[in-house]
């Protein structure tokens, strides 16, 4: 097995210096086979509120230039132990959304193949859809913890069935989760109505709000979600408006009362051991950003979620 090819070494090069990969990770097309590949997805027309997240991914890759390579939080040091690479970004369709889901769902088909893994920066949670298609492909139906403020489950926007409000309704009708271990975590704020938890709940999803994470604290929810998952292959889908607005303002329907970024990622590192097969982290819109605070957030969490592919490598 080759030695894996790492960062740009910092020591050399400045941070702030060379083209922004994620990490300053290598490009796909610089190995021969990648463990992991960091995919973005610049779309954001499934949006029902602000705009902008098609400018996630370049965002997110220049704040994490500062992403160093050991993980003291799970102890590893994932460009060591795997190949990881930045695959660029999947350009599809801003005008036809539907077009756009079937672009994404057959690139990330092909990037898995030969057993490479995704995590992913969106774009607009619309995308969390091809990107289980592509997952349940390979795994069959997932287990899915979805971290975000809203349900996601709603039937359609005016009339539209295929938004950042649907997508994993649209994957249970395909059968492409397993949901028997399926939750929510960080919801909160105003519903439409009483019946959209009534909904949620026929899908079968299980609920953890952001209250249920302050009063029960991180450690018991982590074991919770890993009890519910139990060792199926699970997907994980990170809306970055999970993080109250104050850890988070850049993002297109931010909801006070959120999760802290401590907590997001120390119930991350608590998922260690879990049979990961991919993820995805969404919802940045740098143009209300403030000082990189969302982008830094999410480029950490994406690196949180490399540790854990990175352990599951290890076992």
């Amino acid at each position: 097995m080759s030695v894996p090819r790492g960062p740009v070494d910092s020591s050399r090069v400045p941070r702030f210096a060379g083209p922004a990969t994620f990490a300053r990770l290598p490009r796909l097309e610089e190995v021969e086979h990648a463990d992991v590949a960091v995919v973005g997805v610049p779309f954001d027309s499934g949006v029902s509120y602000r705009p902008g997240a098609r400018f996630g991914p370049s965002a997110v890759r220049e704040a994490s230039r500062l992403l160093r390579p050991y993980h003291p939080g799970l102890d590893v040091s994932p460009f060591a132990e795997m190949q990881v690479a930045d695959a660029g970004d999947i350009a599809c369709n801003p005008f036809d959304i539907r077009e756009a889901v079937e672009t994404v769902e057959e690139a990330a088909s092909g990037l898995m193949e030969g057993g490479t893994r995704l995590v992913t920066i969106g774009g607009d949670h619309t995308i969390a859809l091809p990107l289980l298609r592509a997952a349940a492909r390979r795994h069959g139906p997932v287990a899915l913890l979805h971290f975000d403020a809203h349900l996601d489950t709603w039937d359609t926007y005016f009339g539209a069935e295929y938004t950042h409000g649907t997508p994993f309704r649209r994957a249970v009708e395909e059968g492409i989760l397993d949901t028997e271990a399926v939750c929510h975590v960080g919801t909160r704020g105003p519903l439409y109505g009483k019946k959209d938890l009534d909904d949620d709940r026929r899908l079968g999803f299980g609920i953890v709000t952001s209250a249920d994470v302050m009063r029960r604290g991180v450690d018991e929810v982590a074991g919770a979600l890993r009890q519910r998952i139990g060792g199926r292959p699970l997907y994980l889908s990170i809306d970055i408006d999970v993080l109250d607005p104050a850890h988070a303002p850049g993002t297109g329907t931010p909801e006070a009362g959120g999760l802290t970024s401590r907590e997001l990622l120390e119930i991350l590192r608590g998922l260690a051991g879990a049979d990961l097969v991919g993820a995805d982290v969404v919802e940045v819109a740098p143009a209300y950003d403030h000082a990189e605070i969302t982008s830094v957030a999410a480029s950490h969490v994406a690196y949180d979620l490399i540790g854990l592919l990175a352990l599951k490598e290890e076992k």
